[in-house]
């Protein structure tokens, strides 16, 4: 049996995209900027339930996920309707500090609920992270 040039051509092709497919897949990775990008990236994920993606912008430490997981336990027992209102809400960033080049404190709120909530970022390597457990800790003695 002859196989051909063309013949040749479609099976290495072929396989190239077999292999390509068998390769497992990258995570994406997810950069804010600065303080502010981190913050509203990371709120406007939880707003909408979307608890994996806010924690791409999350400081990585076991407080840390134990608040994340325990937020969306009680998100997703919220009846529908409560949901739909935090994903139509926008976010207003009262303020932002910037204590030094690698930390900043955010106070922000959404329209929905209009409670004020305090946010530290950090920047760690090039990259700016919600520390969550500041937002559960800043105000205990």
């Amino acid at each position: 049996m002859r196989i051909n040039v063309l013949d040749k051509s479609l099976l290495l092709a072929f396989m190239l995209l077999l292999v390509q497919g068998c390769q497992p897949k990258q995570d994406k990775i997810f950069v804010a900027e600065n303080e502010l990008d981190a913050a509203r990236l990371f709120i406007r994920s939880a707003l909408d339930g979307k608890f994996e993606d806010a924690k791409l912008f999350m400081l990585q430490d076991s407080v840390n996920n134990s608040y994340l997981d325990i937020a969306a336990q009680f998100y997703e027992k919220m009846p529908a309707a409560e949901k739909d209102n935090y994903k139509g809400s926008t976010i207003v960033i009262h303020s932002s500090t910037i204590i030094n080049d690698s930390v900043a404190v955010v106070i922000y709120s959404n329209s929905y609920k209009n409670d004020h909530d305090t946010l530290r970022i950090a920047k760690k390597n090039t990259n700016w992270l919600v520390d969550l457990k500041y937002l559960y800790e800043h105000d205990q003695p």
